[in-house]
């Protein structure tokens, strides 16, 4: 058996009486306190991030396609779906949907209200599960190849300062050239995303209406949506298809249409490496104390030890290695707390958040394994790389002055 091990492993079971117990017990404490809140604030801003993300993208998927000349502009040129682009996208590894869209700014009238609005058609191949998961009353609109239908989604927000409930007649105007055109709808759905610049903006209708108001052809649409399998993959996909679809289109990837939202997303990550950096220098330094602790508290057996001819290194060993044992400890304790606490949180929804200032109505929670693992393997290495130094004092300690010390 080896030898250090051995005895580090000796000296943990008859630990108990020794005054340096209360500091392990801090040490170990101080060290899940720490991995738990790193734990959970990591929990919490990649739950916030990917929620914002997803809420985002479900209004613009990943990457848009659309004209160059027309591309910031809500009446833009029609683009044929006939595109030998499409097919090669389609298989693209990486890209999951592939949808034609169109949008029309117009003006929703009611008795003593008017708000302009942005009208979003979608088609049969549009893939409606973002909106599906965000209805409060009523029905995604159903679009079929059999006739356009009436019907259209509108937000919380409109249907509240509008004051227009489910089921209600919707009225609209649009301005095509010199003319003012109007168009009845029927309220099927009323959604909340929480984004409110975007829910008090958006009207989902059939596409067709707006095929109809611009006089465009059925195989004409305003540009294409893609969405991709992995969020991570945008940038490298989103340079891809700007070079595949030729230059008579722009292809812009969300985070360049949002550029001011997806920065604040980003500057959450400067407040949790804070955080990490605070909490991972408090448990080094906690370690730090405890192993000069356990250390002076060794001492006698120390200079045994050097007197017997074990040589510093190996005696270092024996204290590195119950410095491990104690890290250890708290890194077992941290992960059940933080676990717990994102568990409840995700389960129950305990903490709650106004909507309207955070986007989200509860605190949002995600777990990723690849987080937790490296968490707990940086918190384990950082430790015991700080613990190295200090454990050279071992070399300066006499074995005679060692053996006399009491």
């Amino acid at each position: 058996m080896n030898t250090e091990y051995f005895i580090a492993r000796r000296i943990l079971s008859h630990d108990k009486a020794n005054f340096s117990r209360p500091i392990v017990r801090i040490a170990i404490l101080s060290i899940a306190v720490g991995l738990a809140v790193m734990f959970v604030a990591i929990a919490i801003l990649t739950g916030f991030q990917k929620q914002i993300r997803e809420k985002v993208i479900g209004f613009g998927a990943h990457i848009q396609i659309s004209r160059y000349d027309e591309n910031a502009s809500m009446e833009a040129k029609p683009i044929s779906t006939r595109q030998e682009f499409l097919p090669y996208l389609a298989k693209t590894k990486g890209i999951k949907h592939i949808q034609g869209y169109a949008t029309k700014a117009g003006i929703i009238k009611t008795k003593d209200q008017i708000q302009g609005v942005i009208l979003k058609g979608i088609g049969e191949d549009s893939d409606p599960s973002f909106f599906l998961h965000k209805i409060v009353q009523g029905n995604m609109i159903k679009i079929s190849d059999t006739g356009k239908t009436n019907d259209v989604l509108i937000s919380k927000n409109l249907s509240n300062l509008l004051k227009i409930k489910l089921n209600d007649d919707l009225r609209m105007y649009f301005i095509s050239g010199n003319n003012m055109l109007g168009r009845k709808f029927r309220v099927a759905g009323i959604y909340e995303t929480g984004l409110e610049e975007f829910d008090k903006i958006y009207v989902l209708c059939d596409i067709r209406h707006i095929q109809r108001l611009n006089n465009w052809k059925a195989d004409e649409v305003g540009g294409f949506e893609i969405t991709l399998d992995d969020f991570s993959n945008i940038d490298r996909i989103g340079k891809y298809v700007y070079k595949r679809i030729g230059f008579s289109l722009d292809a812009k990837t969300i985070k360049q249409l949002y550029p001011q939202i997806f920065d604040w997303l980003d500057l959450q990550d400067i407040n949790v490496l804070i955080i990490l950096i605070l909490m991972i220098l408090v448990a080094g330094i906690t370690m730090i104390s405890t192993l000069l602790i356990l250390i002076l508290d060794r001492t006698n057996m120390i200079g045994i030890l050097k007197a017997l001819g074990m040589t510093n290194t190996s005696v270092r060993k024996i204290f590195l290695m119950k410095a491990v044992y104690i890290i250890g400890q708290g890194l077992f304790w941290g992960n059940v707390i933080g676990l717990g606490l994102c568990l409840i949180q995700q389960r129950f929804a305990i903490i709650t958040l106004p909507q309207e200032s955070y986007y989200v109505s509860v605190v949002p929670i995600n777990l990723d394994l690849l987080n937790i693992i490296l968490l707990n393997g940086c918190t384990l290495g950082i430790c015991f790389l700080m613990l190295i130094v200090p454990s050279y004092i071992i070399a300066r300690i006499s074995p005679v002055k060692a053996i006399r010390f009491s």
